[in-house]
């Protein structure tokens, strides 16, 4: 891309608010440079400059690009290296709460190379007011697949946020930040180190230019983008009215993998989620596994299916595991009434006897049969 290209999107970086779908839908068909000059030629009814052509000919864009490489920030725009082509996807997809189309380019503070480190990239995702299970789970699935070097995209807030960062950076993985305010600021204020942190270790994104403050309007938009870099959203816990639902609308949007992890049934934080799985918008996980599975290319990655404990009664025929259940526990009894307890003929039962003491399960003795020390049941459990 010209460098009068990428001026000129710095320059409407600073002019609208990301996500304006009416911007962002000029700008890819006529380009950032023409959208800027009939913005600074733009008059009024008396010929006088508009409000949007006064403050776009007070922009300084080449100003603010030296003053962000002082500070170790650059402007990461499409057709450079580190793009990640998949954010065009956003391009394709109708507007949600008045946001809509893929970044005119991206704030980055770190030194991995942005599409590198997206390439193979899961966001984790969920409440702020976060419950202690709800972060646990976010923190194992984060660096459950931080491990196996899918790098962890989140928003830096309290919460889920916090513990998907945390998790991936507790297994040495890398992760991505995305802010709804400029890269060189801390938000929220707590996070500071956590954010200086992340920049050493992975990245610091936003579409807003350094120095830009938080909104609520910038939170929305802020959500599209975690969810067209990813490969999958993973929502831990997220209310009805939740951030994190439009981040997972964005994920349906962009036909990105949408996974949700179930709660109790009476929790309010989870309500969100389980609105997502019930209505099979999302895949329920529940464990790092289950995500990596979803998300690697067919065959690459599987799981056994969940099983019980293997016991060594599981190897037993039938017709020896009904004799085993008639054998009394510690008082011996003759065959016969193991077989007529077990309701089998008596030539059966005897036959089933003799292969189950040579398994170990049951011992005879001058009184009779009695199961074995190994085969006892556990105090107060049940009855084998």
């Amino acid at each position: 891309m010209s460098d009068d290209e990428r001026l000129a999107r710095v320059a409407l970086s600073r002019l609208g608010e990301p996500g304006d779908p009416r911007l962002t839908a000029l700008v890819a068909e006529l380009g950032a440079v023409a959208v800027c000059d009939y913005l600074r030629e733009e008059r009024d009814a008396t010929g006088v400059a508009t409000d949007v052509a006064a403050r776009l000919h007070g922009l300084d864009p080449a100003g603010d690009l030296e003053r962000a490489h002082r500070e170790g920030i650059r402007f990461v725009v499409p057709g450079d290296a580190e793009w990640p082509t998949r954010l065009a996807d956003l391009d394709r997809c109708p507007p949600l709460n008045g946001r809509g189309g893929a970044p005119l380019g991206l704030w980055v503070r770190g030194g991995a190379r942005l599409a590198e480190v997206v390439d193979r990239s899961v966001a984790v995702v969920g409440s702020r007011s976060a419950t202690t299970y709800g972060t646990g789970v976010a923190g194992e699935i984060a660096a459950h697949v931080a491990t196996a070097g899918v790098t962890v995209v989140s928003g830096a807030a309290f919460g889920i946020d916090q513990a998907a960062h945390r998790g991936a950076l507790a297994a040495r993985g890398p992760t991505i930040a995305v802010l709804a305010c400029g890269v060189d600021r801390a938000y929220p204020a707590a996070h500071r180190d956590l954010l200086a942190y992340v920049a050493e270790t992975g990245l610091v994104v936003s579409e807003l230019a350094p120095g830009c403050a938080p909104t609520k309007l910038r939170f929305l938009s802020r959500n599209r983008v975690i969810a067209a870099l990813s490969l999958g959203t993973v929502v831990v816990e997220a209310a009805i009215r939740s951030g994190a639902l439009n981040t997972a609308h964005w994920a349906s949007l962009t036909n990105r993998v949408l996974m949700g992890v179930p709660g109790p049934v009476t929790s309010a934080p989870s309500e969100g989620v389980h609105e997502l799985l019930r209505t099979r918008d999302a895949a329920l996980v529940t464990r790092g596994g289950d995500v990596l599975e979803l998300v690697s290319p067919s065959g690459s990655f599987t799981q056994l299916p969940v099983r019980g404990e293997v016991r060594p009664t599981d190897r037993l025929s039938e017709t020896d595991r009904q004799v085993l259940d008639a054998v009394p526990v510690r008082l011996p009894a003759p065959a016969g009434s193991v077989a007529r307890t077990a309701g089998l003929a008596d030539p059966t039962v005897r036959a089933a006897l003799e292969r189950l003491r040579d398994g170990g399960f049951v011992v005879a003795g001058p009184a009779g049969w009695r199961l074995a020390g190994s085969t006892l049941p556990d105090p107060g459990g049940p009855a084998p």
